[in-house]
């Protein structure tokens, strides 16, 4: 692994020199992923975006993408677009982008299940704000807010992260 890889480690993640502490999902690590097991997926995958509310926040990177009213991500393996980024109003079950709390002010989208999703095999697995130290996700990764901007500042589409 080259030091310009994420690495999730049992200490935190690994990036850049330095080790990040952060939470994952509370059905901890799986190489068997479904959706709403609340596991993160084991594997190499690569971020392939990030969102900003550019409300609340400062555009983090130049490919960075704003969230805007009525973004919403795929989480219904009934749906065609399962696993991707649609717009409201959507008939299928969905995650809102644009959150009241601070959780989504800054994401970063991963390649997991993605473009071409597999109903059922796990859906939205991002990088984004913890909630608070030790609060596991629903699968991603979470940071606390000024360790997330610092990542986002350093990487580029492609980046690696590997889950051990």
């Amino acid at each position: 692994m080259s030091p310009a890889d994420l690495v999730l480690t049992p200490t935190g993640l690994r990036f850049a020199g330095r080790r990040f502490p952060c939470v994952i999902g509370r059905g901890g690590r799986r190489a068997d992923k479904r959706e709403g097991d609340g596991a993160t997926p084991h594997g190499l995958h690569r971020i392939t975006g990030m969102l900003y509310r550019p409300d609340r926040i400062a555009r983090p990177a130049d490919w960075a993408v704003p969230i805007r009213p009525g973004d919403l991500w795929s989480d219904d393996p009934a749906d065609p677009a399962y696993n991707l980024k649609t717009r409201a109003p959507h008939p299928f079950g969905h995650e809102r982008l644009r959150r009241a709390d601070p959780l989504y002010d800054l994401v970063l989208l991963t390649d997991w299940n993605w473009p071409d999703a597999l109903p059922g095999h796990g859906s939205a697995i991002f990088l984004h704000q913890w909630r608070r130290p030790g609060y596991p996700t629903e699968g991603c990764i979470a940071f606390r807010r000024d360790h997330l901007r610092w990542i986002a500042g350093r990487i580029a589409p492609g980046t690696r992260l590997l889950v051990r």
